[in-house]
C-alpha cells in the first residue's frame, strides 16, 4: 500500500479561475494500492479542486493542449508526463497559454 502523499499543487495562467480564483493548494493524497502519478492526480483535481467547465482544463485522462504542467520546475514532458510516480511533497504547477481574445 502506497503512503499518503503531500503535494503543493498551483494553477496560473487563468487556469485559477477554474478553481474558485485560488492559485495555490497544499493537498495531500490518500494512501492507495498503487503509487499515485499524474494520471491520477489529473482525475484527483478533476473531482477534488475543479469548480467549473472541466473541459476547459482536461482532455480525456490528460490536461488539454494549452497547459503547461511543471514538476519541480522542469518541464513533465522530461518527467514522463502522465506516468511521472509523484513523491512527497512535490510540486505541481498547471500553466494556461491560453488566453482569449
Amino acid at each position: 500500500m502506497a503512503a499518503p502523499v503531500s503535494l503543493q499543487v498551483e494553477f496560473g495562467g487563468g487556469a485559477e479561475l477554474l478553481f474558485d480564483g485560488v492559485k495555490k493548494h497544499q493537498v495531500t493524497l490518500p494512501c492507495q494500492p498503487e503509487p499515485w502519478d499524474i494520471r491520477n492526480l489529473l482525475k484527483w483535481i478533476k473531482h477534488n479542486l475543479l469548480k467549473e467547465r472541466p473541459e476547459l482544463f482536461m482532455q480525456g485522462e490528460s490536461v488539454r493542449p494549452g497547459i503547461l504542467v511543471l514538476i519541480n520546475d522542469a518541464d513533465w514532458e522530461l518527467m514522463g508526463e502522465l506516468d511521472y510516480e509523484l513523491q512527497d511533497q512535490d510540486n505541481v504547477h498547471f500553466i494556461s497559454t491560453l488566453h482569449g481574445g
